[in-house]
């Protein structure tokens, strides 16, 4: 149980990261078609080299999901440089493209969006999982469950907060999305070592 439980955590965390390369792709995308034809070039060629970004860390992701724990541990630190570079580009984006405020502001509410749905497809699967663990432990899981949602509206709430405001720059948004971020990560972990913890007393 303990190391299916730490694949389910990989997976959440890999999850998340596509859905937010998904998210800024397309509101990327839909940007460059309405860009002036020398800025629209420049935009084609960043958003190629995300899309080509995202399909390494798919790739990646794929010959990890056969691993066992030791390996999504080690493939990790590749997934986290694959993750680095995706967000380094995107930076590069907003830049080059004269800090477009709209294209910042449509990219935001997208990846947030996609942050919202990965917090609510790992606490399902979360659930899922601790539904299948002996009734003693079930305080416990309910109890990790309920920080987990928790948790989740308050990253909501305050990445709504900035969504309202809607006149930060991009280094602030994505400081944003990276504390919502990594408030995904340690929830995800607590729930899926609340329930190896569980696993390993029954």
């Amino acid at each position: 149980m303990s190391e299916q439980s730490s694949v389910h955590f990989y997976l959440n965390w890999a999850k998340e990261r596509i859905d937010e390369m998904d998210a800024a792709l397309a509101s990327f995308e839909v940007k460059a078609g309405e860009a002036k034809a020398e800025s629209k070039v420049k935009a084609e060629q960043i958003i190629a080299d995300l899309k080509k970004r995202r399909d390494e860390f798919q790739v990646q992701l794929k010959a990890q999901a056969e691993a066992g724990e030791a390996a999504w541990a080690r493939g990790r630190t590749e997934l986290e440089k694959q993750w680095d570079g995706f967000e380094a580009q995107m930076k590069t984006y907003f830049e080059s493209a004269g800090k477009q405020f709209e294209q910042q502001q449509a990219t935001f509410k997208d990846i947030a969006a996609a942050q919202g749905k990965a917090w609510r497809e790992a606490a399902d699967k979360f659930r899922e999982a601790a539904g299948k663990v002996a009734a003693v432990h079930a305080g416990d899981l309910e109890a990790a469950l309920k920080q987990m949602k928790s948790d989740a509206s308050q990253a909501e709430a305050q990445l709504q907060k900035l969504k309202q405001a809607g006149s930060e720059s991009w280094s602030v948004l994505s400081a944003a999305l990276a504390e919502s971020r990594k408030a995904f990560d340690q929830a995800n972990q607590a729930a899926w070592n609340a329930l190896k913890g569980s696993g390993s007393k029954s």
